[in-house]
């Protein structure tokens, strides 16, 4: 059976790139981004009303190139999370989520006994369709080992928590949410606001003294720079839709130029 990268990446300084899909489903995205280099990408659910059955065939498409695939799920729902990783995603990411308690509850969905209490259906997608005759306890040790999780701060009380968070086991990345968190803080689009800047420092700092990740998505390359430079070590270079409209709009402004 292949073996995931995405959990042999976390928590190492090095500088992990991907981008998030909220639009571009196509067979071969998956091969397009890994010729350009792409270290993982993020199929988009809470944002896009892409369905299981969507879900489904980018995994596939992903998987056939190598790239680890990360499904940010709709809410903090067992059944979303519990599905999603039925379909062969490497990792979870769950939105808002703001205290021990929640993020217990996620990890009980993601993971199979003894570390959750996942539903258990094996030889299927997350299994790479295998027939496979060990027991069952090996093969849970295994599908735990591979499933990334990771858990969005978009609100002060997720900042708040992050530390404790951040220290469970079975939490591998602490992802900012900055648009919400923005929101939250009362304060949109403020990221230079002293409430925001602490709240992102006390997540990196979270993730780095439990020798976790830290992701945030970035408007383009040279943000996705800025934030490695915070403490970042996942970073999103913006998604599909803007990376075409902002190639498309550089090459218009300079035929336009002459």
């Amino acid at each position: 059976m292949a073996k995931s990268t995405l959990r042999a990446m976390v928590g190492t300084p090095q500088t992990k790139i991907g981008t998030f899909l909220f639009e571009f489903t196509t067979p071969g995205i998956g091969q397009i981004l890994k010729a350009a280099g792409a270290e993982y990408a993020v199929l988009d659910m809470e944002h896009t009303g892409f369905s299981f059955d969507t879900v489904r065939s980018v995994v596939r498409y992903l998987q056939a190139a190598d790239l680890p695939s990360i499904v940010r799920v709709p809410s903090q729902s067992r059944h979303h999370i519990s599905r999603a990783l039925d379909t062969g995603a490497d990792g979870v990411m769950v939105p808002i989520v703001s205290s021990v308690e929640q993020a217990k509850a996620v990890l009980d969905a993601a993971k199979y006994w003894p570390d959750g209490t996942r539903g258990v259906a094996l030889g299927l997608a997350h299994e790479r369709f295998a027939m496979r005759s060990e027991p069952l306890v090996p093969r849970f040790a295994e599908q735990n080992a591979r499933t990334a999780i990771i858990l969005q701060v978009e609100d002060p009380r997720g900042a708040s928590a992050a530390d404790e968070i951040a220290s469970m086991p079975g939490v591998d990345m602490l992802w900012l949410g900055h648009n919400d968190l923005s929101v939250a803080l009362g304060e949109p689009g403020a990221f230079d606001h002293p409430d925001f800047v602490q709240a992102e420092q006390a997540t990196i700092a979270a993730a780095k003294k439990h020798g976790k990740s830290a992701g945030r998505l970035a408007v383009d390359a040279r943000q996705g720079a800025e934030f490695v430079r915070l403490g970042y070590d996942f970073v999103s270079i913006a998604g599909d839709v803007w990376l075409l409209q902002q190639a498309f709009a550089a090459g218009v402004e300079t035929v336009r130029r002459g």
